[in-house]
């Protein structure tokens, strides 16, 4: 196969990773919001535990079909891993509970500067000046879209802190596991998923009972809530894999820049469905400066020089060991 072909193909099958985690994120979150604000459930912590435990049975059944070849993960690792995702679910379930919306909003834009440190600091990674100027235009796009008032206090501000650092450590991760130990995403998920599902089916409970005040046991259950929470879990499968998809193919930073674009189609979305209070003139603009981001962005870093790694990965791995929590990886 020629150069090109095999550019074209990977092109090919770039996109495709990217919209199928952008068309399951989009999903999720809208059948997500109709589940908790039409059908009151509000037991987020729990509903993401019923997600990984549906996605370790597709695991499980893709494991006895064959599909999924046995592979190694250390206990340790495991360990660390589940330890950043869960502190990244119930720490941005904590800052939403604690600080306005607005902060919560800007918390949640931080995660890019923090992955790229991340990179800089374990991989070794520079960025040019036009990498590092577009990713400010998505910074200010989205942070125009999204953040409104602007409140916060020392809990809320503690809370934010562990969310984006543990998050920017579990996306970081998934791409090292990958990498350290030739796992792909269904190896990946078949590790981790089940960890993660009785953990947080253990927790989640407790958590939401102290974040809501209501029990999940006695919620009313119909017929239809059931059915979204049905869609819910199954609309995660892809969620799951499509992020593990994502950021092994690419990094951490380039998910995080590339994947506001689902931020932009709930917005869209979400005045389709749910109303027009939520969209007008700024947040239209804020939505064409962080396209324009978005755009700038992936021309810039795909250029010679755009986001390099001056180290190699031995180097970058001794770093990782030194701080447990990451190691080099190739970018894309």
């Amino acid at each position: 196969m020629s150069s090109s072909s095999k550019t074209d193909k990977k092109a090919a099958v770039d996109a495709a990773a990217w919209m199928f985690n952008v068309v399951t994120s989009v999903v999720i979150i809208l059948v997500n919001k109709a589940l908790m604000a039409t059908y009151g459930f509000s037991f987020a912590t729990t509903l993401t535990g019923m997600h990984f435990a549906t996605t370790t049975l597709l695991t499980l059944v893709l494991r006895w079909m064959k599909y999924i070849q046995p592979s190694h993960l250390p206990v340790s690792e495991l360990l660390k891993f589940v330890l950043f995702a869960n502190f990244s679910i119930v720490g941005m379930n904590v800052s939403l509970m604690w600080n306005s919306v607005g902060f919560y909003q800007i918390a949640k834009l931080t995660m890019i500067p923090v992955s790229c440190f991340l990179e800089v600091v374990l991989d070794n990674m520079r960025y040019s000046r036009d990498t590092k100027l577009s990713i400010g235009v998505v910074l200010l796009g989205v942070g125009v879209c999204t953040v409104t008032d602007v409140s916060v206090n020392f809990n809320g501000f503690l809370a934010a802190f562990v969310a984006v650092w543990s998050t920017a450590l579990q996306q970081y991760y998934v791409h090292y596991l990958q990498r350290r130990y030739s796992l792909n995403s269904f190896n990946l998920l078949g590790h981790t998923a089940p960890a993660q599902a009785g953990s947080l089916l253990l927790v989640g409970p407790f958590l939401d009972y102290w974040l809501t005040t209501k029990r999940v046991d006695a919620y009313p259950y119909s017929l239809t809530s059931v059915l979204f929470i049905v869609l819910s879990c199954t609309v995660a499968i892809g969620t799951n894999l499509s992020q593990f998809i994502c950021i092994g193919r690419f990094t951490a930073v380039s998910f995080q820049v590339l994947g506001h674009m689902k931020t932009i189609l709930v917005l869209v979305l979400g005045f389709v469905f749910f109303g027009k209070d939520d969209l007008n003139f700024h947040v239209i603009v804020g939505m064409i400066i962080a396209v324009a981001g978005m755009i700038w962005y992936g021309n810039a870093s795909s250029k010679p020089g755009g986001k390099e790694r001056l180290s190699s990965p031995a180097n970058s791995s001794t770093k990782f060991q030194k701080l447990e929590t990451a190691d080099a990886d190739d970018k894309v």
